[in-house]
């Protein structure tokens, strides 16, 4: 079992990162010549919220789930189950950076807001493997959408993820990895709000006293707050 409060205090939301039902489906229509038994891993899935919308629209596939934090697999079980699709999702509590699988195993990885935690180049090498001749992979990655961003900003982001840096320089590191870029868009500010921020705000704010004198919760809550609220300025 993992440790650290931060799984706590995100378990039971719709989402542990931004996105949406729609932006998922935009991604995946991206997708062409997918096989007639389309194999996909999604990695660092949480909850699962984009797992089952997978499974909604790609009615031949089968979604391998992975991620570190048990409690959200058997969510993400729990609500497949409710949505009539349990039978096409399997899930592996793992390491994203240690994923027990063999090389060309499946035709698309997927990973939504996850891949920052490896690191977006280490994991586009490390990931690779794992496709098949033609496979895809979709994902999504923060990046600036200004050379010259605030002060404020900037700081913020580069205490909690140095390694962020523009699209231009992302799509060459996809290139440097050995990919082709199909596409990419940028994700809504809705995609943030709606099934990520809101959720959280409101559970923040449930918490009380609940992790109080715990550092490293305290620790997260604010940095949590900072986020939403420096998204919400810039």
């Amino acid at each position: 079992m993992v440790e650290s409060a931060i799984f706590e205090i995100f378990d039971g939301l719709p989402r542990q990162g931004p996105g949406s039902n729609e932006c998922t489906e935009k991604a995946f229509s991206m997708l062409s010549s997918l096989p007639a038994d389309v194999k996909i891993l999604d990695i660092g899935c949480g909850s699962g919220m984009q797992t089952i919308h997978l499974a909604r629209i790609c009615k031949n596939c089968h979604i391998t789930a992975v991620d570190i934090y048990q409690p959200y697999l058997d969510n993400l079980m729990e609500r497949a189950a409710i949505e009539g699709v349990f039978d096409r999702i399997s899930t592996v509590c793992a390491s994203m950076d240690d994923l027990p699988f063999g090389n060309n195993e499946f035709d698309v990885i997927w990973s939504e807001g996850a891949i920052f935690v490896m690191g977006f180049q280490k994991g586009l090498v490390y990931w690779k493997r794992l496709l098949k001749d033609g496979g895809f992979v979709a994902l999504t990655e923060a990046a600036w959408f200004t050379d010259s961003p605030s002060g404020e900003v900037f700081k913020f982001w580069n205490e909690c993820y140095p390694d962020i840096t523009t699209i231009p320089q992302n799509e060459k590191r996809i290139e440097t990895a050995g990919y082709s870029i199909l596409g990419r868009f940028k994700l809504p500010a809705s995609a943030w709000w709606d099934h990520c921020y809101v959720p959280l705000e409101k559970r923040l704010d449930s918490i009380g006293d609940k992790f109080k004198g715990n550092a490293e919760a305290e620790s997260i809550i604010e940095f949590s707050r900072r986020e939403m609220e420096t998204f919400r300025q810039y």
